[in-house]
């Protein structure tokens, strides 16, 4: 689906969106295990257990499928119970195993069951030597127990919409009805799936695996969860690497109102780029040229909406779509390209997210923490953003559906601990900034940030972003040694090309496919 696209939650997406409904998996009752900072008493039971058996369809059989059971309120461990899928492809060489190693690929609303299995072709031998890889779709998404809010898909191609006077209204009452949709469809659960369960849910998983401790690799979103975990559960943390950093200070508006700002400045090294490589791409000769091709489609899309695949691209959907793949300048070059053929006419595939990740989405982002309620709070900040930041300012401040959410169940988490972990960051990641990697750092105090100095992209580890920055995490996750300061990583040359995928069987040449919804682990 994509070019070497510096991230890795949109192959596994894909990937998990094919085969999840191939799981074929046993259930097992499991019971929540009660650990320090956990905001409630939750009692203690007998370790749940995992039947593991094929995962069906085209699934290698080398990957294990299974079901747990676990309470959809954990206030209440007897009532209730949700489906949560897992996936695991055990250590290579059990003599060196030293445990669990659990993903989660970001989103919020990321699959993340055939995660291990879409990274296996990366991931270091001696990584997959030590550890059985765990996978697991969160509460709510994809084969677990999914949440679904009846969305259409225009609903769902364009989640933060621009700002303009004559329609906020409408967008207003767009808002509204989604909120009002999502709790109908979902009144017992979705108020319960929120970051924090799913962090419980990682721990009875833990119990499930027979695991004292567990070992994680969170990208993007899945560093919030991780960090969650680690002030939940935090002596059952083992080795936790954190890929892309989500700052637990800044959830969830905050953290989205990062991007409209960091846009700006990816934005302007990328023309640079692409104007260096003209004779490749032909997209202008100087930035100035670049960006006038650029605005010149905007506009063009605002007058008469493109025709891509059949889905109409209106001026404020080219610049969402833009937004995201400007972190990976070849990828953008190549889709600026297309979008430019596309207003004259020529064909241009689509992709569109699915009921069940809007919906997961914001059961996380509307349920982890309180938004404002006033819709004149959005109109201000929105007219003010789109000034400022005018490539995504006015969209990504405008009013949202948490606006009419219910109150949160819970106070989102204040993560303030000394456990250690290894924070991984490129220091042009426009999409969770080094800025927010940095507030990170400053929240878990026992950790280390490796910063890859002039790195570009979502995504850092096993993508050929840095050797550097791979050698110091791979030696931590098979040893244990965090770096007794913070590290700064040369980035690795970066191709005009950027061919590699991390799909299991990778297609060198894809055209690459836009992505409506701009979730932090994307």
């Amino acid at each position: 689906m994509l070019l070497r696209r510096r991230t890795t939650s949109k192959i596994a997406l894909v990937i998990a969106a094919v085969l999840a409904p191939t799981l074929l998996g046993t259930t097992a009752m499991a019971a929540p295990t009660a650990g320090p900072g956990s905001p409630v008493d939750l009692p203690t039971t007998a370790a749940p257990s995992l039947t593991w058996q094929g995962c069906g369809g085209d699934i290698p059989p080398t990957v294990e499928c299974a079901t747990l059971k676990v309470p959809l309120d954990h206030r209440r461990p007897d009532g209730k119970k949700i489906n949560v899928s897992l996936s695991r492809i055990k250590a290579a060489d059990p003599g060196k195993r030293r445990g669990a190693l659990l993903f989660n690929p970001g989103g919020p609303s990321g699959s993340g069951l055939f995660y291990p299995l879409a990274l296996s072709g990366l991931l270091p031998q001696s990584v997959k030597d030590r550890y059985d890889l765990i996978g697991f779709d969160p509460r709510g998404v994809g084969a677990s127990s999914p949440l679904a809010c009846g969305t259409t898909t225009a609903d769902e191609r364009l989640t933060y919409r621009p700002y303009k006077r004559a329609t906020f209204a409408k967008d207003v009452a767009w808002a509204r009805d989604i909120a009002d949709r999502c709790r109908n469809h979902n009144r017992e659960t979705l108020r319960h799936v929120t970051t924090r369960n799913t962090a419980r849910d990682m721990d009875i998983m833990r119990a499930a695996l027979g695991e004292q401790r567990i070992s994680y690799f969170g990208l993007s979103y899945g560093t919030y969860l991780g960090s969650v975990y680690t002030q939940l559960f935090p002596q059952r943390v083992d080795r936790f690497v954190l890929d892309s950093a989500v700052d637990p200070e800044r959830v969830w508006r905050s953290m989205g109102r990062s991007w409209a700002e960091q846009a700006e400045i990816a934005f302007d090294r990328w023309t640079d780029w692409t104007a260096r490589h003209a004779a490749q791409y032909g997209l202008g000769d100087t930035p100035a040229e670049v960006e006038k091709l650029f605005w010149d489609v905007v506009a063009r899309a605002d007058r008469e909406p493109l025709d891509l695949g059949g889905t109409r691209f209106d001026g404020a959907e080219v610049r969402e779509y833009v937004r995201w793949e400007i972190t990976h300048p070849s990828v953008a070059a190549r889709t600026l390209g297309l979008l430019r053929d596309a207003a004259a006419g020529k064909p241009f595939p689509t992709f569109v997210p699915t009921d069940n990740e809007l919906a997961s989405y914001l059961a996380i982002v509307c349920g982890d923490a309180r938004w404002p309620t006033d819709p004149a709070v959005y109109r201000a900040d929105s007219r003010r953003d789109s000034v400022r930041y005018p490539l995504y300012g006015d969209s990504v401040s405008n009013i949202f559906p948490c606006a009419y959410w219910d109150r949160p169940i819970e106070a989102a988490t204040k993560v303030d601990n000394k456990v250690p972990a290894l924070i991984v960051q490129n220091e042009w990641d426009s999409q969770t900034p080094l800025a927010t990697a940095l507030g990170l750092r400053r929240a878990l105090r026992g950790s280390r940030l490796v910063t890859v100095d002039e790195g570009q992209g979502h995504g850092v580890y096993s993508l050929g972003i840095s050797a550097c920055a791979d050698g110091v995490t791979t030696t931590y996750l098979t040893t244990g040694r965090l770096p007794a300061r913070d590290v700064t990583c040369a980035a690795d040359p970066l191709s005009t090309t950027e061919s590699r995928s991390i799909s299991p069987n990778p297609n060198p040449n894809p055209v690459p496919a836009p992505a409506h919804l701009p979730f932090p682990g994307r």
